[in-house]
């Protein structure tokens, strides 16, 4: 099991600030199942370039599959 295995779980994601100056991310999956994950603003701001970076990455390779 690894970052490319797909899954059929349905999800939602909710990201926003607490009131403690925390960024959470807070998961709901189907099951009841909820994570609510806090990170300081610069922990965010780090997540938030390494998901630009897979967004570009995921990108090329959706743009190489195509030729």
């Amino acid at each position: 099991m690894g970052i490319n295995t797909e899954r059929d779980i349905e999800a939602n994601l909710q990201i926003g600030p607490t009131d403690s100056g925390m960024v959470r991310l807070f998961i709901e999956a189907s099951g009841g199942v909820e994570i609510p994950m806090d990170f300081e603003p610069e922990e965010a701001e780090e997540i938030a370039e390494e998901i630009l970076a897979a967004a570009k990455a995921a990108r090329g390779v959706g743009s190489k599959r195509k030729r």
